[in-house]
């Protein structure tokens, strides 16, 4: 038989599902195991999103949807772009689609053989592997602790060049839960401009945020015309599983991506969209509610790591993740296994977030308190043990 593409080859699967599928095997030789690694809220999705989805299948809600999205979803997507976000949206300028395939398109819309991506390191675990799928070669932006894991500017400046085509913005961040400031994304806008490159910025955790400010960065200067924004429902309204996000761009992208969606996904199922103008309209009590009991949970967690002598942690300002240091100098894949497998606690290895991200481990606060009292003193007595 002949070989599969190259590309294909060189994309890794994904280390926080691949953790999901080993806590699922070991729950099911009845190990007792707590989860802190799943990167979507423990909370039920609100009962008047899942109401208007019912309403949306019982009037036969379920052909074909326009491939750009249901005209009320991108005018009400607008709007709130508008009011929150402070970027001059209107419909033309959004496109609904399926969060993470928004990420894909843009890649292979902006990306092609030869040009550089500047990702986050440490960064979400699907940035990479998109951007070699495109093609393109990808340079890892460095974010450390002792910065409050935002990138350095003076190390932007040195990497950045003529190649540089997009950058991948990620704030609050996944896996770090860092917030970045104005003057942050004020330098790497001066910068776009300079270099005449393209931003990606995912604002996925926008509304998941203790004690900072969200800023947008196409509401900056002159940003707007080079900036693609992605969000979606999964954090912000407990929506993982519907699937459903947006892209917000200058019409002339939007028609790209559109073109992209036609070709692959077709369209979102328009009762998920009916979801979603409902989870717009009526989900900000739900969204606050939820966005509180994260902030409790990471406060007692960062308490508890507080006293440990075998971790010490960032204090995350957005998302629902602690990215610990741990004193060991076992590889973070092997930490996590040894966790899981003789503590019975799941969490997300540092390394699989690229090389900056090694020698951490990523702790979820999407579950109960006491699952994570719990958890934490079997990372405890998991790591003392490696001692």
């Amino acid at each position: 038989m002949k070989p599969i593409s190259r590309r294909a080859r060189r994309i890794p699967h994904s280390a926080t599902l691949r953790i999901l599928e080993l806590t699922r095997k070991l729950k099911e030789q009845g190990q007792d195991i707590i989860s802190l690694s799943v990167g979507e809220p423990d909370f039920k999705t609100p009962q008047p999103i899942i109401d208007a989805a019912k309403e949306a299948l019982d009037k036969g809600e379920t052909h074909y949807a326009p491939s750009r999205g249901l005209t009320e979803l991108r005018e009400e997507i607008a709007r709130k772009m508008r009011e929150e976000n402070k970027v001059p949206a209107e419909k033309e300028n959004i496109l609904v689609t399926i969060a993470k395939h928004g990420i894909f398109m843009v890649s292979e819309a902006i990306l092609q053989h030869g040009d550089e991506v500047i990702v986050p390191d440490p960064g979400w675990v699907s940035y990479i592997p998109i951007s070699i799928f495109s093609g393109a070669h990808y340079i890892p932006l460095p974010a450390y602790e002792h910065d409050g894991f935002e990138p350095s500017i003076e190390h932007l400046q040195e990497i950045v060049s003529q190649k540089t085509k997009l950058l991948v913005l990620n704030t609050p961040s996944n896996p770090t839960g860092a917030v970045y400031h104005k003057k942050t994304l004020k330098a790497i806008a001066d910068l776009a401009e300079d270099y005449d490159f393209y931003v990606m910025s995912d604002e996925i955790y926008e509304k998941l945020i203790y004690g900072r400010k969200h800023i947008s960065i196409a509401s900056i200067g002159n940003m707007w015309e080079r900036t693609i924004t992605l969000n979606g429902f999964s954090k912000a309204y407990a929506m993982t599983g519907w699937r459903i996000g947006w892209i917000t761009a200058p019409s002339n992208l939007i028609d790209v991506f559109d073109k992209i969606q036609q070709q692959t996904i077709t369209c979102n199922p328009p009762f998920i969209q009916r979801a979603a103008i409902v989870a717009l309209r009526e989900g900000k009590p739900y969204t606050e509610k939820m966005r509180k009991e994260f902030n409790r949970r990471r406060m007692a967690a960062i308490d508890r790591i507080g006293e440990m002598m075998v971790l010490d942690a960032f204090k995350p300002q957005g998302a629902f993740y602690i990215f610990a240091k741990y004193q060991t100098d076992m590889n973070s894949f092997e930490v996590v296994e040894h966790l899981l497998r003789e503590y019975g606690v799941a969490v997300t290895p540092g390394g699989s977030f690229g090389v900056h991200g090694e020698g951490y481990i990523r702790i979820s606060y999407a579950n109960s308190m006491e699952k994570i009292l719990e958890g934490l003193d079997r990372i405890e007595k998991g790591l003392s043990a490696l001692e």
